[in-house]
């Protein structure tokens, strides 16, 4: 697959800016492992969803402090040969992100936290995820890992690295879900900008088998959160989720903790 060459958009389009962004790091740890690798590309969208314009890429490498794991560089390429002497400058970053509308990750749970660990422009943006606010399997992809969503698209990425996989990003968001009549873009759009809820429940692993296949999931307390199980649903499903809790977990009236999250506050460690 060959990237888009840069473009600028016509002055007469209302086009708006995201970036789609990736990051490397020595691991999983957001409290210790670091970002060896920073990937953007910056596009230019129009209101129903077409990317109209490719108007920069970032790329850049980070020599962390400590020696990037075999296993790190197996998978990436990357090798401490290749970040030797590398940092990536905080005031490169907000300078290409800052006329942004939002950041779009194919795993923004995991890369916001690290992005918004290393560069605070991040913890202002909205932001997006090509992996989880577009329904893939519903559209007649096998699923959502990028792998499968270019090989659905007719594309050719065997590349594990951060700008590359952006460039992807790229074409997958531009594909047409006949479904849907738009861009995958458009629904990504649509889903990020709606509300969601997040529903706190009790500390105590009650039934956590059937907590786990309900799709809830577990904070030990680590992060900073409160140790509890935890789901992110639509607002129209929060009475349903709370009702499904009483009945079929506590066995009593309960009250959990409700969290409303919007773009700029989903996917982040803050919440």
């Amino acid at each position: 697959m060959i990237p888009r060459s840069i473009t600028i958009s016509p002055a007469d389009q209302a086009a708006k800016t995201g970036i789609l962004l990736g990051v490397e790091t020595t691991c999983l740890d957001l409290q210790k492992d670091e970002v060896i690798e920073l990937g953007m590309v910056k596009f230019d969208y129009v209101a129903d969803g077409r990317i109209v314009g490719v108007r920069d890429v970032f790329a850049s490498f980070n020599e962390p402090s400590i020696p990037i794991p075999a296993e790190v560089t197996s998978l990436t390429g990357i090798s401490d040969e290749m970040v030797a002497g590398h940092r990536i400058e905080a005031a490169a970053v907000e300078s290409f992100v800052q006329d942004s509308v939002i950041v779009i990750a194919h795993n923004a749970a995991f890369d916001r936290k690290f992005a918004e660990r290393f560069w605070a422009v991040f913890e202002h943006k909205a932001w997006g995820c090509s992996a989880t606010e577009v329904e893939w399997r519903h559209h007649g992809f096998a699923g959502a890992q990028l792998g499968y969503l270019l090989n659905g698209a007719g594309f050719f990425h065997h590349a594990h690295r951060a700008v590359d996989d952006c460039h992807a990003l790229v074409e997958i968001l531009s594909v047409e879900l006949p479904s849907a009549g738009a861009p995958a873009l458009a629904a990504l759009l649509e889903q990020a900008r709606k509300k969601t809820v997040r529903i706190v429940g009790r500390t105590v692993a009650v039934r956590s088998d059937v907590l786990k296949r309900r799709g809830y999931r577990w904070s030990d307390g680590s992060d900073g959160r409160p140790r509890s199980w935890y789901i992110d649903v639509s607002e129209a499903d929060v009475d349903v989720e709370i009702a499904f809790l009483k009945s079929e977990i506590y066995l009593r009236e309960i009250t959990p903790r409700l969290q409303t999250l919007t773009a700029f506050t989903r996917f982040s460690a803050r919440t």
